[in-house]
């Protein structure tokens, strides 16, 4: 069940220094989570969802990328804080699951000595509880020989049992919000289907909330209570996730709907969206950047509008005024 806010992110931009010029490439995104929300961020590669995730749990070189605005965890402001206590929260309060877990595994080390060292960097849980907590938390992730597996390497597993390890090193010392990016990608859909479960499953035991980072809709209508779709570094549509499937608004939603394929379609020609999303230096925030990929609107493609999402349905957010009018080309009368 859903409960109170957990994490909020208020006018987030993140610019990165590219040949010494400042360069935005998340800009103005507001984002609440609850505890024990599972809340999506979709877009398309190069749309700046990891790099979202990144500024939240403070892994950005700060000499190289500015972060303002601000981001809150059960009150407590993020960002631009010093390295100690952002050591602290990473991990403790907030768990990440990684997309690679190979690379983010140490090869040389066993799988029970690697969570002990996220235990013990913490101090969470006592010395003499480690190995009790290591074979609890491996079993809690539906590894059905947690002993065997906390003495072997990371390249004598396959990639479900790591990506398992890789979430029970981040819920290892009981986190309030577990950032997941990409967390099935690679996977086939019998393990995929596996690590969702088991993601919600610790949503259900802990009310944690999850912000889970995928270009899958799939697994979005599996698993979301809402979703925010980002474009560009922007975020352009926010809402419940039934509702916005249901009824998708701005025009990049439904171009990501339309060119997701369905199994009932599967003989029909798959919908592709023309274009790509443009480069940080040919991104100018105060327009709708996706219109630029929309032939047939480019009339209000260089229109200014606001940076403020418009409530244009209780609970369902949308930026600018494009999606008033749009239409893809063969509906069009």
């Amino acid at each position: 069940m859903v409960g109170d806010d957990l994490l909020n992110a208020n006018k987030v931009t993140v610019s990165f220094l590219i040949d010494g010029e400042w360069q935005t490439g998340i800009y103005d995104v507001d984002l609440d989570i609850a505890h024990g929300e599972v809340l999506a961020l979709v877009g398309e590669s190069g749309s700046g969802k990891s790099t979202f995730a990144t500024s939240v749990i403070g892994l950005h070189n700060p000499n190289q990328t500015k972060v303002t605005g601000s981001i809150t965890l059960d009150g407590k402001e993020l960002i631009d804080l010093p390295d100690e206590e952002q050591n602290k929260i990473r991990g403790e309060k907030i768990g990440m699951v990684f997309q690679d877990p190979l690379a983010a595994l140490n090869p040389l080390m066993k799988i029970g000595q690697q969570i002990q060292e996220a235990l013990d960097i913490h101090d969470v849980y006592q010395k003499d509880q480690y190995y009790d907590r290591v074979i609890e938390l491996l079993n809690d992730v539906g590894i059905v020989n947690p002993q065997r597996t906390a003495n072997q390497y990371p390249h004598e597993l396959s990639g479900g049992m790591r990506q398992r390890v890789i979430i029970a090193l981040a819920i290892a010392n009981d986190p309030d919000l577990i950032i997941a990016d990409e967390p099935t990608t690679a996977l086939d859909t019998t393990i995929q289907a596996q690590i969702l479960d088991v993601l919600l499953e610790i949503r259900d035991r802990k009310d944690t909330g999850i912000l889970l980072i995928t270009h899958d809709l799939g697994v979005v209508a599996e698993v979301a209570d809402s979703v925010a779709v980002m474009y560009a570094g922007q975020i352009v549509e926010k809402a419940p996730v039934q509702e916005l499937f249901e009824n998708p608004l701005h025009p990049y939603t439904r171009s990501l709907l339309r060119s997701n394929p369905k199994a009932e379609q599967a003989d029909d020609e798959l919908y592709v969206i023309p274009g790509t999303v443009p480069a940080l230096s040919e991104m100018d925030h105060h327009k709708d950047l996706f219109l630029q990929r929309v032939p047939w609107m480019q009339d209000q493609a260089d229109e200014d509008i606001s940076d403020d999402l418009v409530e244009a349905k209780p609970q369902h957010f949308v930026r600018g005024n494009a999606w008033k009018t749009f239409e893809f080309q063969d509906e069009k009368g």
